[in-house]
């Protein structure tokens, strides 16, 4: 792939940066040489390599789920502004 003034224009506008003709000078290249470096790992055999989710072997830790006590609701409602049935009385917030 070649990084041309096109190229270098629609990238501006996806990523919503406006670059001044001085600064798109220097960014093409940088961009080019990096594009250059991603094509580099193309000639590469990965015939056989699993694809990694993560390069750590990590897992989600969770617990179960269990009912415990809580506050008492006459506590938790004491300083409620408005309360009706035993819950916070709040303004509509969805029409």
């Amino acid at each position: 792939m070649t990084v041309d003034h096109d190229l270098m224009l629609e990238l501006e506008s996806l990523s919503a940066l406006r670059l001044d003709p001085a600064e798109r000078e220097v960014m093409q290249p940088a961009l080019q040489e990096m594009i250059d470096r991603f094509d580099t790992l193309l000639t590469l055999d990965t015939a056989g390599v699993e694809p990694l989710i993560h390069v750590l072997p990590l897992s989600n830790v969770t617990r179960e789920d269990a009912v415990i006590p809580s506050m008492d609701n006459e506590l938790l409602l004491a300083n409620a502004a408005r309360e009706k049935d035993g819950a916070f009385m709040v303004h509509r917030a969805v029409e």
